[in-house]
């Protein structure tokens, strides 16, 4: 799968003091492609829609800090 070529976004979450996160919608593979976007080119995640959003909602409940 080539997420070099997708439309990335910066998340509404990301923030001036290191939490810069990009998404995007990869249509063609029914995934979310997640990226650091300090680093676009270095690793990629890419989740299905439902790992997606159980992901997106721990994060919004802070479970995944520390």
């Amino acid at each position: 799968m080539d997420l070099d070529n997708v439309a990335w976004r910066k998340s509404r979450r990301s923030n001036e003091t290191g939490g810069c996160v990009e998404v995007a919608p990869v249509h063609s593979h029914e995934v979310i492609a997640v990226r650091d976007s300090y680093d676009p080119g270095g690793p990629k995640l890419a989740f299905d829609p439902s790992a997606w959003a159980s992901f997106a909602d721990r994060v919004r409940k802070g479970e995944l800090n520390g």
